[in-house]
């Protein structure tokens, strides 16, 4: 069936808008070409009342058993992945219901898929809800958006199914490729196989252009840059679009030709941020001016959606003098427990104005510093001044001496309120040296970027002017030395293949190989060619945004060769139709042979977070590694029938690396991962004697650790995940035993929760052999290796992807021999170890983890009650764990209450604690090198930095 419509979905933070125009004359209903048409979305404005606004809230209430009998539409699919039973409301109704039943509103889903510190495909929203409530991932909450506009146009559309027109999806500019791909699984889920994608800010200017087609030239005169700032309800996004007036002689009335200049960074900041702010307000405003607790996460959520409403209500032009917000009670206080503050119109246009429009100097600088303003375990943007944050994007995308833009187009709901669109000309017109820019009217921004999105569909059919720009952004492939190989230049069009002619790569058949990529920040005058080898200078990391690896196996076969042969490539890159970034590897003896580089959405670590390890020169990893490697050949290597190496020898091998090498803490990450590799391809070798598998666990671990960090870490886990279920082949010797489980505690972090659960087998199996000689015990794990208490403890400690009630019985279990008639029978240093283990166990702020992981924070208070009843002068780990437990996120959901967050750093102050242990209680820091080592255990390679 061929395509009747063109249809444009703005799949936004806040609402979900759908536009659409018939292909011709001949389509449905008769409409005429190109006449761009809202489509009234179905769904519940009302208990039993279906409504068909424009605007479906992006939003998921999750409604109790009972609670709504009518909350599933009674027409179409589900997205797929979506069981939630009850089945979720979607839309006008849901957000209604969630502004009064807290912990059951799903909102802001789009901007989780932007979070790369949480697992995006895993069921963690509605974010902190308590077990009662299903959850869902935020690629499930965005499908299920999209499955409701499906049915509801399949319903009015039953000859055209959605599925078969042309599908034009929007996203923020400033969506990296990982987030792209997610959306573009979103869309699947529901049903809705490969739309093209469309970055909001050009789809609104889109708009601004179709409306003046007809006098495009008249409409621009004078205009020669353009600045489009979408300030949506979760991000803020910057475009600029140069205009180049037609050539002298050109009939009248020829357009302008027009191309996309520069796209911003990744900002999360938008209305969500203002309604948050509010939120604050009338939080402090609740308590009276006395210190009240905080609102829970699921109270302030329910509180937000309300301050939503009023901020709506007095940003209009025909806004009330004031609004009450009203925060209704819970359980049977429902509505007598209901308390309400009034906001006036004027003090929040003027918070709202001052706070995120501020009037600064076009050198200001965006401020580093993290806010209040980070809540229900989104990132948002350290500071909250859009004009900082537009002064920074302006300087990065110009060369010196070119001009400001000129014209501006302004999009997003909160540009409805007149001050907010009047300060933002003002500071540009400021920077402008006082003259002002030209405002382009939006006519209607809430439903721009959809309309905009059919614009640009009819514009690659002729039917209107096209806006040009290709790829946003540079694509590079990092290397380990502050370089960088450019793959895709910004500008590149759609559908045009660039191959690295002169940069080759030697691939071994039959294991993955990965590639580490990255996008350029800031960039100004003309993009660099394909291939070309960029230095980063001291801008470094500073000068990328790092996106996922991507990845393939070449297998034997099909005229490859044979497994462990090689094959030499090229890369291939292009900017696909549908508008996402896609990667090849070509043979070069044969370019017919091809294989695709997938992103690696899933992440088993925060790789994103570090630099890649590079394939290198032994000698230019480090000069005498090839000795070092000589080394390790002669102790695990094949055996010949030369000369055995001594015990001795075997013993002292950690010595000699070193003697090579420097000092294994200095091992950068490339050094130390490819002694890993060295050892692996030689593991058969560990086998020889007690000694052998002593050595080998040891090193094996320690080049390894953390378990992430380089691109191919995730399958270097997955060979050396295949020999746990065998065990060490020396049994009877406890030093091997201990470092058996010294590696995998090294290596955890890589782990997903499937292995992590499994060494939690083997965790429990040890520790009640151990505690109850003699008792009945469960079943024993296969290959099980014994473990003694301290192993175990440090073991424990590391398992941060095990699910929270696992995570509660074991720290529940390391507090039990320190408190009551216990105490005084304890180890100092077993209790030490304890304490340490509970601190890792229950920080708020996982090491490797997901951030929806960590223990809920009334199991986290019970344990800082219990460490406090401790003499912290006497256990100093008891102060270590207390900070990690206390520790300050932003996030409301994971925090303490402020009084047992005092009360920790009351007691870090009297016991003498490290100063920076007393800062990560106070505010949301960064762990410096000492922390690092003090809550891994040990160092880490350098390089590699702990994020958050």
């Amino acid at each position: 069936m061929a395509a009747a419509f063109v249809v444009g979905i703005d799949l936004g933070t806040t609402h979900t808008v759908v536009a659409s125009a018939p292909l011709g004359a001949g389509g449905e209903r008769g409409g005429e070409a190109g006449a761009i048409t809202l489509f009234g979305i179905d769904q519940w404005v009302a208990p039993g009342e279906l409504g068909r606004p424009a605007l479906l809230p992006s939003v998921r209430y999750h409604p109790a058993p009972g609670e709504l009998p009518e909350s599933a539409l009674p027409w179409g699919e589900r997205a797929a992945g979506d069981t939630t039973e009850p089945p979720a409301l979607i839309g006008v109704l849901a957000r209604q219901r969630g502004g009064e039943v807290p912990g059951r509103l799903v909102a802001s889903a789009k901007s989780w898929l932007s979070h790369p510190q949480a697992d995006r495909l895993a069921p963690i929203l509605p974010w902190g809800a308590d077990d009662s409530v299903s959850r869902v991932s935020p690629v499930t909450a965005s499908a299920s958006y999209l499955a409701q506009v499906r049915a509801a146009w399949n319903r009015h559309h039953p000859d055209t199914p959605l599925e078969r027109q042309r599908l034009v999806l929007t996203l923020p500019a400033s969506f990296d490729e990982a987030a792209r791909a997610l959306t573009l699984q979103a869309a699947r889920e529901a049903g809705l196989p490969e739309p093209q994608l469309l970055e909001e800010p050009q789809a609104a200017f889109g708009d601004w252009v179709w409306r003046h087609r007809d006098r495009l030239a008249e409409a621009l005169d004078g205009v020669r840059r353009v600045l489009v700032c979408d300030v949506g309800g979760g991000t803020s996004d910057f475009t600029l679009i140069d205009v180049e007036p037609p050539e002298a002689g050109a009939p009248a009335g020829t357009p302008p030709t027009l191309r996309r200049r520069a796209v911003g960074q990744h900002l999360m900041l938008g209305g969500d941020n203002m309604d948050l702010a509010l939120a604050h307000l009338v939080e402090r405003r609740l308590a009276g001016g006395g210190v009240a607790p905080p609102l829970s996460g699921a109270r302030l959520s329910q509180l937000v959606a309300r301050c939503r409403v009023a901020k709506e209500m007095l940003l209009a032009d025909d806004a009330p003098d004031s609004v009450a917000v009203t925060l209704l009670g819970g359980g049977s206080k429902l509505v007598g427990g209901a308390r309400s503050v009034t906001l006036g119109r004027e003090e929040v246009r003027a918070l709202l104005v001052d706070g995120f429009f501020p009037a600064v100097p076009f050198e200001a600088e965006p401020q580093r510093a993290r806010t209040a303003l980070v809540e229900f375990g989104l990132p948002y943007a350290s500071d909250a001044a859009v004009t900082r944050h537009l002064a920074a994007f302006l300087r990065r995308s110009l060369l010196p001496g070119e001009a400001l833009p000129d014209a501006v187009l302004l999009n997003g709901g909160v540009f409805r309120a007149g001050q907010l669109a009047a300060r933002l000309v003002e500071v540009l017109a400021a920077w402008r040296g006082g003259a002002a820019p030209r405002l382009l009217h939006n006519a209607d921004p809430d439903v721009a970027v959809a309309r905009g999105a059919v614009a640009h569909a009819l514009a690659r059919q002729g039917r209107g002017p096209r806006i040009g720009g290709g790829a946003a952004r540079t694509v590079v492939l990092r290397l380990d030395d502050g370089r960088a190989v450019c793959l895709l230049p910004r500008g590149t069009d759609a559908g045009r293949a660039l191959v690295l002619e002169g940069r080759t790569f030697r691939l071994r058949l039959g294991q993955p190989v990965r590639f580490q990529l990255a996008s350029l920040r800031g960039e100004a005058g003309p993009p660099p060619e394909p291939g070309a080898l960029l230095d980063l200078g001291e801008a470094g990391d500073e000068a990328l945004n790092p996106l996922p690896p991507v990845a393939t196996v070449i297998e034997a076969g099909d005229g490859v060769g044979a497994r462990g042969a090689s094959v030499t490539v090229r890369l291939e890159a292009q900017l696909s139709e549908i508008g996402v970034l896609a990667l090849q590897a070509v043979a070069v003896d044969d370019p017919g042979r091809r294989w695709a580089l997938d992103f690696q959405l899933r992440a088993s670590g925060p790789a994103d977070q570090v630099q890649p390890a590079q394939a290198l020169q032994d000698a230019q990893i480090a000069p005498r590694l090839p000795e070092a490697i000589a080394a390790i050949e002669r102790l695990f290597g094949a055996r010949s029938g030369g000369e055995r190496p001594a015990p001795k020898e075997i013993k002292q091998l950690r010595q000699t690396l070193e003697t090579l090498l420097g000092p294994r803490e200095s091992w950068a990450r490339p050094l130390a991962r490819r002694l890993f590799d060295v050892l692996w391809q030689r593991a058969k070798g560990r086998r020889r004697s007690a000694d052998h598998e002593r050595v080998w666990l040891n090193l094996a671990g320690w080049c390894l650790r953390p378990g992430f960090g380089d691109p191919l870490d995730g399958w270097r886990l997955g060979q050396l995940w295949t020999i746990f279920e065998a065990g060490v082949e020396h049994r009877s010797d406890a030093q091997v035993a201990i470092q058996w489980w010294t590696l995998w505690r090294r290596v955890a972090g890589g782990l997903d929760e499937a292995a992590q659960l499994r060494l939690l087998d083997d965790f429990g199996y040890n520790l009640q052999a151990a505690e109850h000689p003699g008792a009945p015990l469960p079943p024993r794990p296969s290959g099980l290796v014994k473990g003694g208490h301290d192993d175990m403890v440090r073991l424990g400690a590391a398992l941060e992807r095990i699910p929270p009630e696992h995570k509660a019985e074991v720290g529940d279990w390391l507090l039990a021999p320190l408190q009551g008639e216990k105490v005084a029978k304890a180890s100092p240093e077993r209790d030490e170890l304890r304490l340490w283990a509970l601190g890792r166990l229950g920080a708020r702020q996982p090491f490797h983890g997901s951030v929806h992981g960590v223990v809920p924070s009334e199991v986290a208070a019970r344990w800082i009650d219990a460490l406090l009843a401790l003499d912290w002068r006497r256990r100093r780990m008891a102060a270590f764990a207390a900070a990690q437990l206390a520790r300050l996120t932003g996030d409301r959901v994971r925090d303490l209450d402020p009084d047992r967050r005092a009360q920790v750093l009351e007691r870090l102050a009297a016991s003498g604690a490290a100063p920076s242990w007393a800062r990560m209680v106070s505010e949301v820091v960064q762990l410096d090198a000492a922390d690092e080592q003090a809550l891994f255990g040990e160092s880490l390679p350098p390089g590699l930095v702990l994020v958050g």
